[in-house]
């Protein structure tokens, strides 16, 4: 009864596995025979459009002989195999002259070495049950590149025969794969973004400055008599950088198992447990795991980090950091650094030129390794105010940390709690540890006993003082922070009386997602922008205005923006105006409700939008590519006076649906109304002489700096003006920073790196000429910009790699021009782009330890023409006129 039931549930449920011919449910060895297969791997290294025949890499090829050891007396499916490799080979992926071909002339056993080639040809076990690799036995201290090629061998035999997705563990890690099973045929597909390995990497948080990868993974397998009759993969690996699709590398990995010939081979041995019987065949067998340990990575014959210093330090100092020179020694100098040692980067440091102590600094800081971070710290004395500028060097790069961890942000809660000599310094601390904040929530560490610490530090701050400095301080550590529940905080200090806090306040919560700014923000904000309660400057209320545009805004919101206009102060009428105009010109998210909210006359009329002034908003494209958009736009308010008010330049870049905020420097500007006699704006009559710049770079809110404050420091400063820019922010720039290990299900690993490099100069000023009626302010922007892609696979015995780069240098010039000899006052805005060359190199490279090589390099050189970015044309009218007179 009970074998009747059994029968009829098996014939009706489709959830059992289905069977196949004879009722086996996975595949089976005879008992008996010797299967002789021939088997190969290759490795090609290329571009992602590279062809095959161009590619550097290796083939191994050899023989594999299985065959039955034992079977399990109550499983047939349970079964020990013995595997044997013999009549290695190995040669090159892409057929070269013999003058090129380094292995021309050489035997296998001079390249593997005799022992290896040994090692690689002793049997090893594999048990295997019902399809797949349950464990693997080899021998105790084999190299790892041996074992791994082993294991390579060993993926092969992993199947099923049954359709389905399972998750498995071979050498590629754990991984999830998809099986489709046909008459004698069977297709394995890995989900290679499911593995998980013991090798761990990096990368950047950013996705604009990130990489996006695809892979892919295929078997086929035909089978034969219950068998392998051929098993053959292909899997390939495409990295890219997303800002520059050109720098993409790709890594094809491919095996071929194919059944030869059958011959009488060993019986198989009795026993009822494996273990057992694996002891009686060679008591010197051990188990190895299917998926690989870690692997340590050692650079041969790399030089020392005093060594390399010493070749390269010329290249860091301050006269060579504008040209390509300094970001690539910065890149190269921090792979070395990653190696060295606390003691190796302390003597470095210690004997550096005080010129380029600063580009070491940024170096060392921005290595993050324990090691780096330990002689750093150590190093700089946060209590010797004579090192002012390392500190700050130190700080910005702590504050582009590519892939910060606690430990960073936990040693810069320990500087903040002991002696900082300069207040300045101590300002930055705050702000930077924001920045590490919102870097460690973006990896999910929000929770962090450190993180919590800080983000508890920077959220009370506020409240905890009455130093105006200490305030904007944390307001401004929370803007980088960009934690959600700063909103309550940031929404109550928008309504302060303090401009400068409400300004902070107001450009931090514009830096939130839309979906984060509630009801209640927005109504604070209608509130400064309409005056329902007091009085504000006219800068606050711009930036509220900003704020409710680009966090989508109601039609009522919109409405009463709008009928505002012809209301406000003459400049501010003007700001406005200009403000939804570009808008509309360049299609925001806003543009939809302001159209509608145009086609009522009482809001769209003659008199409302013929509003004149210097006041403006400018939008537009700076590149507009398949990667990578730049937007910049300029935004720039006037007192009625026509003294700036507000200078505000921004850079977006936008790929893949991703954004950066990738540079924003703002110049303010107040109480200079009594230089020229003129009677200040309501809200403005009380405020101190003030001049000063903020920047913000990639995403990083920097320490702003003071240009004047006060009437005697204005007076003071005035007649001591070289007209010569104050510097911002300069130093090199880790951008891009990305390793990983993928390793392949070959057996052998591949070293992927992905660097980018970055030195500014950024610098602002102002001049101001009673003499010629005449106001300048200047932001100078300086760039040279190297990347770099590297791609290598070491099997000790044999290295082949890749390298892509791109090297450029830039510079943008953003001048305002105010003629205030008559009225009404001349206004000249320009944004030039600077002529500057580009360079792409590709070299390709293979090796031996012999020190025998091949190395193919290629390249391409140009310019990019120079050009001034467009704005409204009464701006070039307006310049007409300032450059006529």
């Amino acid at each position: 009864m009970f074998r009747s039931v059994l029968i009829l549930l098996c014939t009706i449920s489709p959830c059992l596995p289905a069977s196949v011919e004879g009722g086996v449910v996975g595949p089976r060895l005879s008992n008996g025979q010797l299967y002789k297969f021939s088997y190969s791997t290759e490795v090609l290294l290329d571009r992602a459009k590279g062809s095959s025949e161009s590619s550097a890499g290796y083939r191994v090829s050899s023989s594999v002989d299985i065959n039955l050891v034992w079977r399990n007396p109550s499983s047939k499916d349970d079964q020990l195999l013995r595997v044997l490799i013999g009549d290695v080979k190995i040669e090159n992926v892409t057929p070269r002259p013999e003058k090129k071909n380094i292995l021309a002339g050489s035997t296998t056993q001079s390249i593997l070495g005799k022992g290896n080639l040994e090692t690689l040809q002793r049997p090893f076990l594999v048990h295997w049950k019902l399809g797949k690799v349950k464990g693997l036995y080899s021998y105790q201290n084999e190299p790892a590149v041996i074992r791994n090629f082993k294991r390579g061998v060993a993926s092969l035999l992993q199947l099923q025969l049954t359709s389905g997705k399972v998750e498995e563990v071979d050498v590629s890690g754990r991984c999830a794969v998809e099986y489709k099973v046909g008459k004698d045929q069977v297709t394995r597909v890995k989900l290679l973004d499911s593995c998980k390995t013991a090798e761990t990497g990096f990368t950047t948080l950013n996705p604009v400055l990130g990489v996006n990868g695809k892979s892919s993974s295929i078997t086929e397998f035909t089978l034969h008599e219950g068998f392998i009759k051929s098993a053959v993969s292909e899997e390939t690996h495409i990295i890219s950088v997303n800002a520059r699709r050109t720098i993409a590398t790709k890594v094809v990995s491919r095996q071929s198992l194919v059944l030869v010939k059958k011959e009488p081979g060993p019986q198989e041995s009795a026993g009822k447990q494996v273990t057992t019987v694996i002891k009686s065949l060679d008591a010197d067998f051990v188990v190895i795991t299917p998926s690989p340990p870690k692997g340590k990575h050692l650079c041969k014959g790399c030089p020392s980090l005093w060594e390399h210093w010493r070749g390269v330090h010329k290249d860091l100092e301050p006269e060579r950091l504008s040209r390509a020179t300094g970001p690539r020694t910065f890149l190269r100098l921090i792979k070395t650094l990653r190696r060295a040692s606390k003691e190796e980067i302390l003597r470095v440091l210690r004997n550096s030129t005080k010129t380029a102590l600063p580009q070491l600094v940024d170096s060392v800081t921005s290595a993050q390794t324990p090691a780096s971070m330990d002689a750093i710290l150590e190093f700089i004395d946060f209590s010797n105010s004579k090192q002012l500028v390392l500190q700050e060097r130190f700080l910005y790069a702590c504050g582009f940390a590519s892939h910060p961890n606690e430990d960073l942000l936990k040693s810069l809660l320990g500087l903040w709690k002991g002696k900082i000599t300069s207040n300045d310094i101590r300002e930055s601390v705050m702000i930077i540890m924001g920045a590490l904040v919102r870097k460690l929530c973006q990896k999910g560490g929000c929770d962090l006993p450190t993180v919590v610490e800080v983000k508890n530090l920077i959220l009370e701050g506020p409240d905890s003082t009455q130093v105006e400095s200490d305030v904007q301080m944390y307001l401004l550590a929370m803007k980088n922070a960009l934690v959600p529940e700063a909103i309550p905080v940031l929404t109550k200090y928008t309504e302060s009386e303090v401009g400068a806090y409400s300004t902070i306040a107001i450009t931090a919560l514009q830096r939130y997602n839309f979906h984060l700014i509630t009801d209640e923000v927005k109504r604070t904000l209608n509130r400064i922008y309409h005056q329902n309660r007091r009085v504000f400057e006219k800068n606050v209320r711009a930036a509220a205005a900003d704020v409710i545009f680009s966090s989508s805004p109601t039609y009522m919101e919109v409405k009463n923006l709008l009928l505002s206009i012809g209301h406000l102060p003459h400049e501010m009428n003007k700001y406005m105006l200009s403000k939804v105009q570009d808008i509309l010109r360049f299609e925001m998210p806003a543009s939809k409700v302001i159209k509608k909210v145009l086609k009522d006359m009482n809001t769209h009329n003659y008199d409302r939008f013929s509003k004149l002034g210097s006041s403006s908003a400018f939008s537009g494209y700076m590149t507009k590519e398949t990667d990578i958009t730049t937007i910049y736009n300029l935004d720039l308010l006037y007192s009625g006076s026509g003294v700036l008010r507000r200078s505000n330049m921004n850079i977006f870049a936008l790929s893949g649906g991703f954004h950066l905020h990738g540079l924003q420097v703002a110049i303010e500007a107040q109480g200079l109304e009594s230089l020229i006699a003129t009677t200040p704006d309501e809200g403005e009559e009380e405020l101190e002489s003030f001049a000063g710049m903020s920047a913000l770079l990639f995403d990083v809110q920097l320490r702003p700096v003071t240009f004047f404050k006060g009437y005697s420091d204005l007076m003071s400063k005035m007649f001591s003006m070289s007209g010569d820019p104050m510097n911002v922010v300069k130093g090199l720039i880790l951008l891009l920073d990305h390793s990983q290990v993928l390793q392949l299900q070959s057996g052998l690993k591949a070293s992927i790196e992905f660097q980018g490099g970055l030195a500014i100069d950024i610098s602002g000023g102002m001049e101001i000429s009673l003499w010629y009626r005449e106001s300048k302010t200047s932001v100078n922007n300086r760039g040279a910009l190297v990347m770099s892609a590297n791609v290598t696979v070491d099997l000790e015995f044999a290295r082949a790699g890749m390298e892509l780069g791109f090297e450029s240098e830039a510079s943008l010039d953003f001048v305002t021009t105010v003629q205030f000899s008559e009225y009404p006052f001349l206004v000249c805005l320009q944004m030039d782009k600077a002529t500057f060359p580009f360079r792409e190199t590709l070299t390709k490279y293979e090796g031996l330890p012999s020190g025998k090589s091949f190395i193919s390099r290629k390249g391409r050189k140009g310019l990019v023409p120079g050009s001034e970015f467009p704005l409204h044309q009464e701006n070039s009218n307006m310049c007409k006129k300032v450059f006529e007179g």
